[in-house]
């Protein structure tokens, strides 16, 4: 618990560093070694599988054939198990992290059939088209459903206490509280405070009160506080305190004794690919590329969103004609509810919804501002008497969102995105905020899959700005699947 924290007076005769939290035991090989044997069974399964699937009835292969084709099959499963080694899908440090991992997996089995396809093209193996048609996606989809499965079982964990990374955190007060707050917060991250090594300061937090040692560890004392806290990881908050020469030292102290160090960059909510180590005369500087809602990336996530809004509907027309008969049955008025946003640029646009509310329900509006359960900025009611039968129905399970792919049909909206917003809403707008409009709005985005009406303003402005500033296509994946489990507990929805 963070309130375990206690920053002590000058005067105390303590060390800078107290121990928070006993170690846990070691996981991460075994888990790792878990990953590895399930990955090499799917290979396994999905080459056999194709092979069986293709050639299945083919009775007059000659003995040669088989042979031939037997040696494809096994050098095929070698080389698929090599790339994801080579692509560090298994990597400890990215095991069990979601979107990063994969993104590996997806990125090894491309690359895979990339090479087949190069080696069949010089050296005319004469592989069948049909064989790689089945084993590709059929391997690939089974790849990611298993790290999701090992994946879920380890969120549980965690969030049960168990199988916990622990970190010590060198640095001040003011930068060492994010941190803490963020892993205290969120225990899925992986993390538990063992302990916090205090560097000099300025202030102290209001919570914790005291006076800051000023006189920053040597290396003695961090090694000491490493081997006593029992730490697989320790983070540097404020590695100007430390200086130059003692952060070098304690890398290899650390390399040494098998703990990982990770420094902060002083930077928050920016995705791991938008940073890059350079070294500049000498020094590591972090490179933090531009975000990536631009130029090409902007065109095919467009391409994405278009293909994949006209694949949805005519996939659910079904559900949505019979929820159009559900509104249209249970209260006089229309269907849809065109409802105005704003999109990208400021620029206003009609969003389509089904109708939840009774005809006219944004006449009653003004009459029910005091009653609203909203954050601050926005205007929500946990029992709107504005909402029809339906249309609690609809709503819970968002269906009345579902005509909001027409939208994305016509360029206004993304599939995955930032929430639309409200003229009013927007003209509160000031500073970073203001971000959230260079993309396009979403149906869903991360502020749905983390808690929806029960967001906080300032939690939801958060989300939002980490979406736009580290988009990528793994993550819109990710956001889609998960909406799919947001939806069906209809948590956070009215």
């Amino acid at each position: 618990m963070l309130d375990e924290v206690r920053v002590a007076p000058r005067t105390a005769k303590v060390s800078p560093f107290e121990l928070v939290n006993p170690p846990a035991e070691s996981w991460q090989q075994t888990y790792a070694r878990r990953v590895r044997w399930t990955d090499l069974v799917i290979v396994l399964g999905a080459v056999a599988g194709a092979v069986i699937v293709r050639f299945a009835g083919n009775g007059d292969l000659g003995i040669d054939q088989r042979k031939h084709l037997t040696i494809e099959t096994i050098a095929l499963s070698i080389v698929w198990m090599a790339t994801l080694r080579a692509t560090q899908s298994e990597d400890s440090r990215i095991l069990g992290s979601g979107a990063t991992e994969y993104s590996r997996v997806a990125s090894a089995c491309f690359m895979t059939f990339g090479l087949l396809a190069i080696f069949d093209l010089i050296f005319k193996l004469d592989i069948a088209r049909g064989f790689v048609a089945i084993a590709l996606p059929f391997g690939t989809l089974s790849l990611l459903a298993g790290r999701w499965i090992w994946r879920k079982q380890l969120t549980r964990q965690r969030a049960n206490g168990r199988n916990l990374q622990q970190i010590l955190i060198v640095g001040d007060t003011e930068s060492s509280i994010p941190l803490i707050d963020r892993i205290e917060d969120n225990p899925v991250l992986g993390y538990q405070v063992a302990g916090i090594v205090r560097t000099a300061g300025h202030r102290s937090h209001p919570s914790r009160g005291g006076e800051l040692l000023p006189e920053p560890p040597d290396l003695d004392a961090l090694t000491h506080a490493v081997r006593r806290s029992g730490a697989t990881t320790v983070a540097v908050t404020s590695a100007s305190a430390l200086g130059h020469s003692v952060m070098r030292e304690l890398s290899w102290e650390l390399e040494a004794m098998g703990v990982d160090m990770v420094v902060a960059p002083g930077v928050t909510d920016i995705a791991g690919p938008r940073m890059m180590l350079r070294p500049v005369a000498g020094l590591p500087m972090v490179h933090i590329d531009k975000p990536r809602y631009a130029g090409a990336n902007r065109l095919l996530k467009g391409g994405i969103d278009r293909v994949g809004a006209a694949v949805l509907l005519c996939t659910i027309a079904p559900l949505l004609v019979a929820c159009a008969i559900a509104v249209k049955c249970s209260s006089p008025g229309p269907v849809f509810y065109r409802a105005e946003r704003i999109g990208t640029g400021n620029t206003p646009f009609r969003m389509w919804k089904l109708r939840s509310m009774v005809n006219g329900a944004d006449k009653q509006r003004s009459e029910l501002l005091g009653s609203s359960d909203g954050n601050g900025v926005l205007f929500k009611m946990r029992e709107d008497p504005r909402i029809t039968r339906v249309g609690h129905f609809l709503r819970r399970y968002s269906l009345d969102e579902l005509p909001q792919l027409i939208n994305v049909l016509t360029g206004e909206m993304s599939l995955v995105g930032p929430r639309p917003p409200l003229r009013e809403e927007v003209a509160q707008y000031s500073g970073p905020v203001n971000r959230r409009m260079l993309v396009r709005p979403g149906i869903t985005g991360l502020w749905q899959i983390s808690g929806r009406s029960e967001l906080s303003w300032d939690e939801s402005v958060r989300l939002d700005l980490m979406y736009v500033e580290n988009w990528s296509i793994m993550q819109d994946l990710v956001i889609l699947w998960r909406t799919l489990h947001a939806v069906i507990k209809g948590r956070g929805a009215y």
